[in-house]
């Protein structure tokens, strides 16, 4: 008997082995194609990962020959930080402030440009776009101009206009500089948030405008009771890629103010580069170890994210 069942389970398995063989060389072009993508994916995304990880074990410069181990040593050293602290409590700023700012004025913008009869719409929504496209590398480095205290344009209208009596050091003031690089911040990415809720609004049926037309609601009822709440699940999603896209903002503080003044303006991303590539004496293990807890940091806005995507989608279904 047990023989007999030993040569079952092994006739099985081979079936299961030669099928799944079967199946696969029935499918080689399809991994033939997916080869190029895997292989890149894991050249600039698994190795840099893996690799970030030993280096963040690591007490090495980046340039010598000797990298000794020295374990968790770097991350104790993170905890202990007060500049890392500072720079995720200016990261968590940004995001507090742009991102509520961000989601509710392309909402309002959003609304009024996806009226059709509205003249030049078109023309507007490609205008807000504009500054999406253009590398925000180049931005940050206008705008340090058009800020500048000396011979700016704002500074010069400010003048004319009699609002200040002298200029004022946008990017050079603790006080102010924070607030310029949320305000570029903002008009720099405004338009892709524009974009979701245009995005959004072309989900909602006409039917139901015409349906509440019916029932004799005017524009104002129909914005309160049918625009708004089918909108409410895209909120959420929309919010939280907002958030996500907040935390990118490395290149724009890097040209317009480096990290300064006195901090004040110190994202997490523009302190790691600043200690594993920029500083007197490159620490690129410390540096890793910095990246690895930002990106732990991202991960748990990733994972908020798709908790938000189900329960926006949990929504959507019941409605």
């Amino acid at each position: 008997m047990t023989s007999a069942m030993t040569r079952t389970v092994t006739r099985k398995a081979t079936a299961r082995r030669r099928g799944l063989a079967a199946r696969l060389w029935s499918e080689r072009w399809s991994y033939v194609f997916l080869l190029p993508t895997v292989v890149l994916f894991g050249m600039y995304t698994v190795w840099p990962i893996l690799s970030g990880l030993y280096y963040s074990l690591l007490d090495w410069n980046g340039l010598g020959a000797e990298r000794p181990f020295i374990g968790l040593a770097n991350y104790r050293e993170a905890f202990g930080d007060p500049l890392f602290w500072k720079s995720l409590g200016v990261t968590l700023l940004i995001i507090a402030v742009t991102v509520p700012l961000r989601v509710g004025l392309s909402l309002l913008v959003a609304l009024v440009l996806n009226n059709p009869r509205l003249p030049l719409a078109k023309l507007f929504r490609t205008a807000l776009f504009v500054p999406v496209v253009t590398t925000t590398a180049i931005i940050g480095v206008v705008m340090g101009f058009i800020f500048d205290p000396a011979g700016g344009p704002v500074n010069q209208v400010l003048l004319d206009l009699g609002i200040v009596g002298q200029p004022v050091d946008f990017l050079g003031d603790p006080a102010t500089s924070l607030w310029t690089v949320m305000g570029v911040h903002m008009w720099k990415w405004f338009g892709i948030t524009l974009v979701y809720w245009l995005a959004a609004l072309q989900t909602i049926p006409v039917t139901v405008y015409e349906a509440a037309r019916t029932d004799g609601a005017g524009g104002w009822a129909a914005l309160r009771h049918v625009t708004l709440p089918l909108l409410k699940p895209f909120l959420i999603i929309i919010a939280l890629l907002t958030a996500i896209e907040t935390m990118q903002i490395f290149d724009l503080v890097l040209t317009m103010t480096n990290g300064g003044p006195f901090f004040s303006t110190l994202t997490t991303e523009v302190y790691i580069y600043q200690q594993a590539f920029a500083g007197t004496t490159p620490r690129l293990g410390y540096g890793a170890a910095l990246g690895v807890l930002f990106g732990v940091f991202t991960l748990v806005f990733a994972a908020i994210q798709a908790a938000g995507l189900r329960y926006a989608n949990r929504v959507r279904s019941s409605s």
